[in-house]
């Protein structure tokens, strides 16, 4: 597999509705469904909840 297949760039997107957006890659076999992650969001200024955004 090539390195772009296995380890694809995703885009994270905060579900407190502000539009920030983080970037980050991902390993497809250990995480296939949608990855989310709790990060910081200085437009909301707390830890919230990342989507991937496909």
């Amino acid at each position: 597999m090539a390195r772009n297949q296995l380890r694809p760039i995703v885009k994270l997107r905060s579900t407190a509705g502000t539009g920030y957006t983080y970037v980050t890659r991902k390993n497809r076999r250990n995480d296939p469904d949608r990855l989310t992650l709790s990060k910081y969001d200085p437009i909301a200024r707390r830890h919230v909840a990342f989507r991937e955004e496909r």
